[in-house]
């Protein structure tokens, strides 16, 4: 059986826009980013959907309260395992910020930021449960731009690292065989 599941970043900030870290920070999605999570639900709307999962941060949570109405899907499920990567001192800053504060070389601080590893860790639980629990369905997850980035390198090392994932991206993946494939990648026609 083929399991679907289709993992969106979220609608843009007004910290997206300013280039300042949001990590667990809990920020709403701005005018463009409501407007963004429209014309996702829209382009998803003659599609067929299962479950609606979100991360529990804001922006997360609007995203899929907006796609779930547009599927006509009212329980969004949260978990938190789907939050985007703590950013501990540095969120809330933007790069320039961190480099005059911390020096050029603060990534190799400890600034109190979530491990790779520890996003993995709790991601990777978070996907298994979702597979056993939902076997032959169709998924959406919405979530975070590092998140997202991390679990894909998991999931399917061979495929390139995105540079960056696009608020409101969608990227769709098989689950079959007890492995992944990624169908689309980054996907952003709909605002186009």
């Amino acid at each position: 059986m083929i399991t679907r599941i289709a993992i969106v970043r979220h609608g843009t900030t007004s910290w997206n826009k300013a280039g300042r870290l949001q990590g667990h920070s809990d920020i709403p999605l701005d005018e463009e980013g409501i407007l963004q999570a429209q014309k996702l639900g829209l382009r998803l709307s003659g599609e067929h959907w299962d479950l609606l999962y979100s991360s529990h941060l804001l922006r997360a949570r609007q995203t899929a309260a907006i796609i779930g109405q547009e599927l006509g899907i009212h329980e969004v499920m949260e978990d938190n395992r789907l939050g985007e990567a703590g950013g501990g001192l540095i969120e809330g800053t933007t790069e320039e910020e961190r480099v005059h504060k911390w020096g050029d070389n603060w990534k190799h601080l400890d600034l109190g930021m979530e491990t790779n590893n520890d996003v993995v860790t709790r991601g990777m639980a978070f996907i298994e449960d979702l597979v056993a629990a939902h076997n032959g369905k169709h998924i959406l997850l919405v979530s975070h731009g590092s998140f997202i980035k991390q679990m894909l390198a998991q999931l399917l090392p061979e495929m390139p690292p995105a540079s960056a994932m696009k608020n409101t991206s969608i990227t769709r993946l098989q689950f079959t065989d007890n492995s992944w494939y990624c169908e689309l990648f980054n996907c952003i026609n709909h605002l186009e």
